[in-house]
């Protein structure tokens, strides 16, 4: 078996999950694609664990004593920078959006494939410090605070905006599709027009100084979305 590029001998992992139905074949999925894993079956002893500075903590929000989205709210209110890979039953879109404000990285809904779980994991151990805080070479978000800065000038932007730049410079480099922005930024499952996010695009490229015929920041990838360039401005 080729070995797998995204681990290294220290590579470890944080699976806080309180259901031994979950936790322990995930566990030994995760070992035999060679990662160290630590089990944490409540919230109390996730924070706990997470001061040994595991490389990615796997969440699931239903966890006793600290629910998961207390656990990853603290986590980065002592600002570590961990990405978290967020697992929930709670398949309602609301519920992962208030886990990505949380300051969680990503999310997988049960029952999960995985698959598709292991890519996330590798993808996300992929993603650069940079990346993972939210933060850009020209652009910075301070998701807390609700503020996004361009260079050294702060951005006056509405609140929709706010949380278009936010997501597109937490995936920056990948291709956002149309339905992925609506159900973050707007809430909703849209299979209509887009016409209020291709607005919405067009007032944050002008506000980010882009020319439409050569945007530097944002690409339109047509028939799918968009794309936050993580060199431009550099």
């Amino acid at each position: 078996m080729a070995p797998n590029p995204t681990i290294t001998p220290m590579t470890r992992v944080l699976l806080a999950e309180d259901d031994p139905a979950i936790s322990e074949p995930l566990a030994r999925a995760l070992r035999r694609e060679g990662y160290d894993v630590d089990v944490c079956p409540d919230g109390e002893a996730a924070l706990a664990a997470a001061k040994e500075n595991p490389d990615l903590v796997l969440l699931d929000l239903g966890l006793p004593t600290i629910d998961g989205l207390e656990v990853c709210r603290r986590l980065r209110a002592e600002g570590r920078t961990v990405p978290v890979l967020i697992l929930t039953a709670r398949a309602e879109e609301v519920d992962t959006v208030v886990g990505l404000d949380a300051g969680a990285d990503d999310y997988v809904t049960k029952p999960f494939r995985l698959a598709e779980l292991l890519a996330r994991v590798r993808a996300l151990l992929r993603r650069s410090p940079l990346e993972l805080a939210g933060e850009h070479p020209a652009v910075r978000i301070d998701a807390d605070a609700r503020r996004a800065f361009f260079g050294d000038e702060e951005l006056q932007l509405t609140a929709k905006e706010f949380d278009l730049l936010r997501v597109l410079v937490r995936e920056q480099g990948k291709v956002v599709s149309r339905e992925q922005l609506m159900r973050e930024v707007w809430d909703t499952a849209w299979y209509g027009s887009t016409k209020t996010l291709d607005m919405h695009v067009s007032v944050l490229r002008r506000k980010l100084g882009d020319d439409a015929s050569a945007p530097r920041f944002i690409t339109t990838v047509r028939g799918v979305g968009f794309r936050f360039d993580p060199e431009a401005g550099g």
